[in-house]
């Protein structure tokens, strides 16, 4: 009835923090705006706008199109359609996976089928430019947003 896996999962050798994907764009969704944060989003939909995500990991699924400017994040996974930069320590292309944009990375790797136009420029170690705990960024702004705002009686 169940089969044992003699493959040890590709995933295996990261932080726990990077292998779980904890949210999901799914394939009907056409989303604007910002994904920051530090656990993992997997887009099937359409996104346009900023990616950055510490101790984290993006997956493009087969039907995802991602477009942002730089995308930021420990792990991204390729077998859709992502526009942009890449900045990640780990980036696959899957046989599928489309990519149009210069990477930065210390470690690549891609099936056969996969396309990539841009430059690959490997590093020793990789530095985010992120802030180093981003959701206490986000709770910061966002009381400053909310003492800012005038209440309704």
């Amino acid at each position: 009835m169940f089969k044992k896996r003699d493959e040890i999962p590709e995933t295996a050798n990261l932080p726990a923090s990077t292998t779980r994907v904890t949210s999901v764009l799914g394939s009907g969704i056409a989303w604007k705006g910002a994904i920051n944060g530090s656990g993992g989003v997997r887009v099937e939909g359409a996104f346009d706008g900023d990616i950055n995500l510490r101790g984290g990991m993006l997956v493009v699924g087969q039907t995802g199109r991602v477009t942002c400017e730089h995308v930021r994040a420990n792990v991204v996974i390729v077998a859709g359609a992502l526009r942009g930069d890449i900045t990640a320590e780990k980036i696959e292309i899957r046989s599928t996976g489309r990519v149009w944009g210069d990477v930065v990375t210390a470690a690549f790797s891609t099936e056969e089928g996969a396309f990539l136009r841009g430059q690959i420029r490997m590093e020793e170690s990789i530095e985010l430019g992120l802030p180093t705990d981003v959701d206490a960024d986000m709770d910061a702004e966002a009381g400053t947003e909310q003492q800012a705002e005038p209440e309704e009686d």
